[in-house]
C-alpha cells in the first residue's frame, strides 16, 4: 500500500503526470484543492484539458456564475474561466487528460 499527504503533494494535486503524486497516469489528474476568501487566481484556459469541478465548501463565482457547496461546473478545453472565491472554498477538480503546462493565462503567459 502506497500512502500520501495532502500537504506533500503540490498544490492539492494528488493524482496525474507529475512528480509528487500519489498515483502517476496521463490519463487524468485529480485534486483537492483550497482557496481562500478574495485569493488572486489568474483568470485563464486550457487548450487540451476538460476540467471538473465539484465544490465541496465554500462559495465562489465562475464567469459571474454563483456556485455553492454540491455544486459542479466543468469547463471544456478552449473555455475561458476567470474566478472569484467569496469565502474560502474547498474543491475536488478534475481534468482529463493529464497535460502539465496546459494553462494559459489570458495575459498570454503560461502557469
Amino acid at each position: 500500500m502506497k500512502t500520501f499527504r495532502e500537504e506533500d503533494m503540490l498544490g492539492g494535486w494528488f493524482v496525474g503526470d507529475f512528480v509528487p503524486s500519489a498515483f502517476r497516469t496521463d490519463t487524468a489528474e485529480v485534486c483537492l484543492k483550497r482557496h481562500k476568501k478574495d485569493e488572486q487566481w489568474p483568470t485563464h484556459y486550457h487548450a487540451v484539458a476538460v476540467e471538473i469541478n465539484l465544490v465541496v465548501e465554500g462559495e465562489l463565482t465562475i464567469n459571474e456564475r454563483r456556485f455553492g457547496p454540491g455544486d459542479g461546473f466543468v469547463i471544456e478545453c478552449g473555455e475561458v474561466a476567470e474566478p472569484r472565491f467569496l469565502t474560502d472554498c474547498c474543491l475536488v477538480v478534475v481534468k482529463v487528460p493529464s497535460v502539465p503546462g496546459d494553462k494559459y493565462i489570458i495575459d498570454g503567459g503560461q502557469a
